[in-house]
């Protein structure tokens, strides 16, 4: 007989419950989306009716049948609430950026072990139909010994957000904590822990208060260079990902379709979920035994976000390790507290 479904809870219903949450809950039998967190406007229920709305944190934390929590709150909030939620005795799964510091995060940490509960990370971009193609490039070796990598998430937003908490300076704040736990995550899940990281942030936009672009170069062993950069002033932008071995070289443009699929109201059920179009398969240039070198396209496998809450699942319920350590948390958030350049 399976598992009991788990018993689950959203603190926000705004884009990311929306989007990146409710419709995996809803759709995986082995979660009941039970609750959400609602201050102000009660809207999940017009979506989903069954679901209960608190008016407040506390409230819904005081439910004794929740056993998850998603911490979908603004950046700024995550350590706080987290820790809340952990207290409370409920396992947590908490959007980027995990923490604002190493800090925090180890007692995040530290709380999670004293109450018997999981801490995991909404690391969703593990997930993507493009970066699944890079990681089976790397992992099968046909490029060689890696001499260098570049992974870019640009945008073309000069207009500052209409969500002011996401312009005011603070922990958390700007682009550097907001794309860049994502890429990050992705450079760390490839290579492991930098030996080294060179960090510089940009402040652009008319009337900016917070960065709106950065890059990181970080060292790895064997002379692996790997830079992670963002911008939000790229109209056009180039490949998300660039490879090059002493065999070849990969490029990979920024191509998963989910994010465009949910806002279309697609369910990760149906049965083109996840599947990239024709024409955006990457290009793989190998050189062969005559020297030549030969380039040929490279199609990705279907991306779901679906999967992260299958390891949601298994870790909670059967014990299963997360596939975003601990550790690789701690090395990102290393990263992230370090001072830039600017």
């Amino acid at each position: 007989m399976p598992p009991a479904p788990i018993r689950t809870a959203l603190l926000a219903y705004g884009m990311s419950g929306k989007l990146f949450h409710a419709p995996f809950l809803a759709a995986h039998p082995g979660f009941d989306l039970r609750a959400v967190a609602e201050r102000t406007e009660q809207r999940m229920c017009v979506d989903y009716p069954g679901v209960r709305s608190y008016p407040g944190v506390a409230e819904l934390l005081a439910d004794p049948a929740l056993e998850l929590v998603v911490v979908n709150t603004p950046s700024g909030t995550h350590f706080d609430l987290a820790g809340q939620a952990l207290r409370a005795g409920k396992h947590v799964l908490l959007e980027k950026p995990v923490a604002t510091s190493v800090a925090q995060l180890r007692e995040l940490f530290a709380l999670a072990r004293q109450t018997g509960r999981h801490l995991l990370a909404y690391q969703n971009r593990r997930w993507d139909s493009d970066f699944g193609a890079v990681a089976r490039v790397v992992e099968g070796g046909q490029l060689g010994q890696l001499v260098e990598a570049h992974l870019r998430f640009d945008r073309y937003k000069p207009a500052l957000n209409a969500k002011k908490f996401k312009e005011e300076p603070g922990p958390g704040s700007g682009l550097l904590y907001d794309l860049g736990p994502h890429l990050l995550d992705q450079a760390i899940s490839l290579f492991g822990r930098p030996l080294s990281c060179r960090k510089t942030v940009g402040h652009h936009r008319p009337g900016t208060r917070v960065d709106d672009f950065f890059s990181l170069h970080l060292r790895y062993p064997a002379g692996l260079h790997v830079w992670v950069s963002s911008s939000l002033l790229v109209a056009a932008p180039g490949p998300a990902y660039v490879l090059h071995g002493t065999l070849g070289s990969y490029q990979k443009g920024r191509t998963d379709p989910q994010e465009a699929q949910l806002l279309r109201g697609l369910s990760p059920l149906a049965h083109d979920y996840g599947h990239e179009q024709a024409g955006q398969a990457g290009r793989l240039t190998l050189a062969a035994p005559d020297g030549a070198l030969v380039t040929k396209p490279d199609a990705a496998a279907s991306g779901n976000y679906l999967d992260l809450f299958e390891a949601v699942l298994q870790t909670i319920r059967n014990g299963v390790p997360y596939p975003v350590r601990r550790e690789q948390l701690l090395w990102q958030n290393e990263v992230l507290e370090q001072p830039a350049e600017e």
